[in-house]
């Protein structure tokens, strides 16, 4: 009997040693598809288009659902002013007043012709920038907000004495303010440097010191993903929306009296259009993003460089040929529905080797379950149009090593369409595993040989 005890304790430690120096390695993750796989996607129709670039854009999910030249880099012209619209929002209030500048007040048509030292509230400006499209009023807004950000003693200073370097330095600020929201929002090829959208270049020093030319550019795909924010992203998405559906707006100041008419024709042309910014330069040619709802679906429609005088209609036909084809070819599926859902019963317990078991020489495993991945900001649909499907594949763990904690991720499953991730969620495990320790290997000593259970 004692000669019993002896061994069963050596193999015991021997067990023990083994597990805590021997630990196998992580089995690296599989693929494997559930769900239904993807179709090869057929080609969008070719859509007839006066516009260089398009995009039009599913305003929930950022998807690109049809696109003709859709990430090349173009001048914007004053769609850009739905960004400064909406930086001004999110920076200050309605009710501010701001002091005119001489660099803004000399800026070129089309102007409201505010004058230097003239004050107005940035509620009337705003009305002014995106129904008029007024290039005076974006660079006073722009110093209004960008000046804040400047050292204190320019941030206090009127910007009705601002000489010229002081108000490009408060532009910059604010352009910078653009930017920044742009890489926020993923747009890698867009790049502000005015407020109203005049062409413009720039020398900019990239993170290892070298200097690039830039202009003030977007894409059609970025422009569009940039409206989408303006009208549903933003805190201040109502406040956007208000001004930019509003026909017509009048105000008073400094013993004068403003009339601003919306100039986005848009709005009256199909049912459902909510928002909307034409733009035109030499250089740009006739631009346009605008945006409309229906049943339950938002669409963008951005448009580069779609003719130049005498064309100015083709943005409309353009914008109308997009949104209709949308709304005829795209509708939502559900992520969880019956044929689309990842099916768990796929899931099987993952051994864990150096697991304490009840038994000694049993086999340590946990059970997995399919929970939200909260790190992902995963959707719940997807506007598909009916030869698209949804490609849903796993990754789990073949085995783990002790110790492993209930909850911990060891898989995900992903839910794709034309190789873009929309949805992940995470597999973790249902039970926690400790390791093998002295400890177990004691109590399973007293519990088999001395005691005998």
């Amino acid at each position: 009997m004692r000669m019993k005890k002896r061994i069963g304790g050596f193999f015991c430690v021997l067990f023990l040693l083994w597990n805590m120096e021997m630990q196998p390695p992580e089995a690296s993750a599989f693929l494997s598809p559930a769900g239904g796989s993807i179709l090869a996607e057929e080609t969008a129709p070719d859509i007839s288009l006066y516009a260089t670039a398009a995009a039009l854009v599913d305003a929930d999910s950022g998807r690109v659902l049809y696109g003709k030249n859709a990430d090349t880099p173009m001048a914007m012209a004053s769609t850009t002013k739905i960004m400064t619209c909406i930086q001004v929002l999110e920076h200050c209030s309605l009710d501010e007043t701001l002091t005119v500048s001489s660099y803004a007040a000399g800026m070129p048509q089309v102007k409201l012709y505010i004058k230097q030292g003239e004050e107005y509230t940035v509620r009337d400006l705003l009305y002014s920038l995106m129904l008029e499209s007024h290039n005076d009023s974006a660079v006073a807004l722009a110093e209004h907000v960008g000046k804040k950000l400047l050292p204190e003693e320019l941030a206090n200073k009127d910007a009705g004495g601002f000489t010229l370097e002081e108000s490009r330095q408060a532009v910059a600020a604010f352009a910078g303010l653009m930017n920044a929201k742009a890489r926020e929002l993923g747009c890698e090829n867009t790049w502000f440097i005015t407020p109203n959208g005049l062409d413009a270049t720039e020398e900019a020093v990239q993170p290892d010191g070298s200097v690039v030319q830039k202009e003030h550019c977007t894409t059609a795909a970025e422009l569009a993903r940039i409206m989408a924010y303006c009208i549903g992203g933003s805190e201040q998405s109502e406040a956007f929306l208000e001004i930019t559906e509003t026909p017509s707006y009048g105000f008073y100041a400094n013993g004068r009296s403003f009339s601003c008419t919306n100039h986005n024709a848009f709005l009256n042309m199909m049912d459902g259009a909510i928002s909307g910014k034409t733009g035109f330069t030499n250089k740009a040619g006739y631009c346009y993003v605008g945006a409309l709802e229906s049943q339950g679906r938002t669409f963008v429609v951005a448009l580069l460089a779609c003719g130049w005088p005498n064309n100015k209609g083709y943005k409309w036909s353009d914008t109308r040929k997009l949104m209709e084809y949308g709304i005829k070819n795209y509708a939502y599926r559900s992520f969880g529905e019956e044929g689309v859902a990842f099916d768990e019963r796929r899931l099987r317990e993952i051994p864990v080797s150096g697991g304490q078991t009840e038994i000694l020489g049993g086999t340590a495993s946990t059970g997995v379950e399919v929970r939200e991945d909260e790190a992902f900001p995963s959707a719940e649909r997807l506007l598909l149009r009916q030869d698209e499907k949804i490609q849903v594949t796993y990754s789990v763990k073949e085995t783990l090593a002790a110790p492993v904690e209930k909850g911990t991720q060891v898989g995900s499953v992903e839910y794709s369409v034309d190789g873009v991730v929309y949805r992940r969620e995470a597999i973790v495990t249902t039970d926690g595993v400790e390791r093998i320790d002295l400890q177990w290997c004691v109590r399973q000593i007293l519990e088999r040989f001395l005691l005998g259970t």
